[in-house]
């Protein structure tokens, strides 16, 4: 399981720590969920899932406020008696007296945000769910061509780096090759990056190391990019048989999602650069609504009835 501290966060969401003798480096974060406090504050905490950050905006603020200094405290000392990460106040709300001793002695970080409750909530969710999100590593090089993600795989020395290297200079981004790191950050999204010692570079068999960022510029890389087909090199074998219409699609399982398949044959001649293009354009095609295969299968349909072969 992934895990962040509570100091990334306040790093990346510029929160300030109230009480800065909790070291905020050794409060770890695992789950990509929040929880605005809301019944807890009535004393309800059946259900209550005390592994999330807690978010606190002005109603809640508010109805702390109205309540008598004695009861604020007993709902407080149940809240904080459970084992949560910590609890962020929106808006610049500043902590009651009473909230920060109890959090000082149950050792829970308390930290401010100037942004609003809403907003606050949707961009730290969002920031989560890819920090947190389940992961794993593919050998494969990963490529924007298009605007869509191609993921190129297959066995060593088939040739994904040279296929790749094409699509660069055809004015395509690199993302990651040879290790491909994917995220999934919903279950219709796959995000795929690089690990970031070898980031930007290429490796080509016979030229060695490459680094593209210097050789072809920043516009021929990219950090990350969702996978949206992948295409899988394989040498050609005559005794086997290839799809030849695309009517109907292969998917392959990465982390619970589906992702389109396209298994490409290799024998020399072939340009896998313009292969690989074509691939990607038909793909957002069928996206969009738009099946070549199917056109071309009912305009023989239709032709065929018109010739009363049928």
């Amino acid at each position: 399981m992934h895990e962040i501290s509570i100091f990334e966060v306040c790093e990346a969401f510029n929160l300030q720590n109230v009480l800065e003798e909790i070291d905020i480096t050794k409060r770890k974060i695992r789950y990509p969920k929040i929880n605005r406090i809301a019944l807890q504050l009535t004393g309800f905490f059946e259900y209550f899932d005390a592994q999330r950050m807690q978010i606190i905006g002005k109603v809640e603020y508010t109805y702390l406020e109205r309540m008598t200094p004695e009861a604020r405290e007993n709902i407080l000392k149940e809240l904080f008696g459970y084992d949560i990460p910590c609890v962020i106040f929106c808006r610049g709300l500043i902590p009651f007296p009473e909230l920060k001793t109890i959090a000082k002695e149950c050792g829970i970080p308390l930290l401010l945000s100037n942004d609003a409750t809403t907003d606050f909530t949707s961009e730290i969710s969002r920031w989560l769910k890819v920090k947190l999100a389940p992961r794993v590593q593919l050998h494969g090089v990963l490529v924007d061509v298009y605007g869509e993600g191609v993921l190129i795989t297959g066995e060593s020395g088939i040739g994904k780096s040279e296929m790749a290297l094409e699509l660069i200079k055809r004015g395509h981004r690199l993302v990651a090759d040879d290790a491909v790191e994917i995220r999934k950050v919903s279950t219709q999204t796959l995000v795929g990056s690089c690990p970031e010692n070898i980031r930007f570079y290429i490796e080509v068999r016979g030229i060695g190391i490459i680094n593209v960022r210097r050789m072809f510029g920043v516009q021929a890389i990219k950090e990350t990019q969702n996978i949206d087909l992948v295409l899988k090199l394989e040498t050609w074998d005559r005794t086997k048989e290839y799809d030849r219409l695309g009517l109907d699609a292969d998917y392959i399982d990465i982390l619970g999602n589906s992702v389109v398949l396209q298994t490409i044959p290799i024998r020399p001649g072939r340009n896998l650069a313009m292969i690989g293009e074509a691939a990607a354009v038909n793909h957002r095609q069928k996206k969009m609504g738009f099946n070549a295969a199917e056109e071309l299968l009912a305009s023989t349909k239709q032709t065929a009835r018109k010739n009363h072969i049928f």
